[in-house]
């Protein structure tokens, strides 16, 4: 677990309920990935309006794809039927806008967009407008990159947030994309931005390499924030649900 990127205090704790809990003749990693499992397992599914519009909220440093997630996100909910929107909320990155237009169009999504330099908090208020006009089930609202050591940059984000609630009445889901490469910075990054917007799920990417991602682990126990979404690769359909048993496995595979 260690390995894993679990960390040691959350992976100490795993082994010692393990520990506590075993019996002569069980099989211990069985036992490990159970209770692994069982420490993820929580409200992973997407908090979705069955009859208004759903604001889900994407958050994240730079590089962890972030973007990228939004577009698949957008597209798988697409293929279950629903109409989205999506909002270019990252006005000052230079690439962004470019990146989610493409994304958008994949996707078959509405975007909502300002020139660059344009204020983040007006976009997500003129894109809950435009989705709410268009008939759209859910927006996702993409947002800069921030570096979660930053006060002002993260109280910027939580302005965006605070628009968001006033335009819409509520934000149902605020995801955290964590790069499963991230290692233990991984669980300060999840506290710097459930402090600053209130974290409700975690997006774990990049998991097409030899990372495992046992940080989010760590999350979990750690913040109760649980994992709702996982990427493994960068095609329309390399995003999936969560499945605690199967990231349990994979966690402790050699």
């Amino acid at each position: 677990m260690i390995r894993a990127d679990v960390g040691p205090r959350t992976a100490t704790s795993i082994v010692q309920r393990v520990r506590d809990g075993y019996e002569a003749g069980g099989e211990a990693p069985a036992l490990v990935a159970r209770e692994i499992a069982a420490a993820l397992k929580g409200d992973v599914d997407l908090a979705l309006r069955p009859d208004e519009l759903t604001v889900i909220m994407v958050v994240g440093v730079n590089g962890t794809g972030k973007t990228t997630t939004i577009g698949k996100l957008a597209s798988r909910l697409s293929q279950r039927g629903m109409k989205v929107s999506l909002a270019n909320s990252d006005t000052f990155r230079a690439a962004a806008g470019e990146q989610i237009n493409v994304w958008a169009a994949r996707a078959g999504a509405h975007l909502v967009s300002q020139k660059r330099g344009g204020d983040p908090g007006a976009v997500a208020f003129d894109a809950v407008q435009a989705a709410r006009s268009r008939g759209s089930d859910v927006l996702i609202v993409d947002t800069a990159g921030r570096l979660h050591t930053r006060q002002p940059l993260m109280d910027e984000l939580a302005k965006v947030k605070r628009v968001l609630e006033k335009a819409a009445g509520d934000v149902e889901e605020v995801l955290l994309v964590v790069d499963a490469t991230t290692g233990q910075n991984g669980l300060q990054q999840a506290r710097g931005f459930t402090e600053a917007v209130g974290v409700t799920g975690v997006a774990l990417t990049k998991l097409d390499g030899t990372a495992k991602g046992g940080i989010v682990l760590a999350v979990r126990e750690e913040l109760g924030v649980p994992v709702k979404l996982i990427g493994t690769g960068e095609g329309l359909e390399d995003l999936q649900p969560f499945d605690p048993e199967l990231f349990a496995q994979r966690l402790l595979a050699a």
